[in-house]
């Protein structure tokens, strides 16, 4: 039968519904079925930031969707070991409006702890149902990220129990990889070291349709957001002889 390949990315939000497939996949005995797996956790690069000599973030707001799942008590000792406000905010435009004042707060009052903007869709505890079922299917390994390089426990991979729907084991596809531009500088900019606009490469030869990094990439990218919402360039007035 024809094999079929899901790739399986995304953070902690889209985890439980891949799980949920190798799950049920076991269960029927499916076997022409396998994953792609390439999931990250955000806390560890959130600390990962936050270590190095470079950092500049001052303060987060935490994603919404991915709260949903994880809940935030996983940031609590972030906030408390790096003294960073965390503002976990939905997607609004009156929720980041509201994130942001809430994080700014927190810095003008000299405050660093986790609050929960997003009270409508979030709890502390998260969902506790799709944690147990990627704990099932899960285990947590080092993944490398791109602009940043490989961050230990920052992952998610099959564990033994599920090994068989791992296509890069299906397929012998695990050593290969993708050379990244050595003229992209995502990494620093998902670090907070740059802006988007410091790129030399910027607007030109990385462009939404021809991206060269990960900020770029995605459409939620702050590369991708400073080249959709970038001010024309102004242009000089014709001079009178032109006219």
């Amino acid at each position: 039968s024809r094999e079929v390949v899901f790739f399986a990315v995304g953070f902690e939000t889209t985890a439980p519904a891949n799980a949920m497939a190798v799950y049920q996949a076991k269960q029927l005995g499916v076997k022409n079925f396998s994953i792609l797996v390439s999931h990250v956790l955000v806390p560890p690069a959130m600390e990962a930031i936050l270590s190095s000599p470079t950092n500049r973030v001052n303060g987060f707001l935490a994603a919404g969707h991915v709260c949903t799942v994880m809940g935030y008590h996983e940031y609590e000792p972030i906030s408390r070991k790096y003294r960073v406000p965390i503002v976990v905010t939905g997607f609004e435009p009156v929720d980041i409006l509201q994130g942001l004042v809430m994080c700014v707060r927190q810095l003008e009052e000299g405050r660093a702890e986790v609050e929960n903007q997003y009270t409508r869709a979030v709890k502390r505890e998260g969902n506790t149902s799709a944690q147990k079922l990627i704990q099932e299917v899960f285990q947590v390994v080092a993944r490398k990220w791109r602009g940043i390089g490989e961050i230990p426990s920052s992952g998610l991979g099959l564990r033994e129990p599920y090994r068989e729907f791992d296509a890069e084991e299906r397929f012998g596809v695990a050593s290969q990889c993708v050379e990244e531009s050595p003229e992209c500088i995502s990494g620093l900019i998902l670090q907070g070291v740059k802006k988007p606009h410091e790129c030399p490469a910027f607007a030109s030869r990385c462009t939404p349709e021809h991206p060269l990094g990960a900020t770029m990439v995605s459409s939620e990218g702050a590369c991708a957001a400073y080249y959709r919402y970038r001010r024309p360039q102004a242009t000089s007035p014709a001079r009178s002889d032109e006219a």
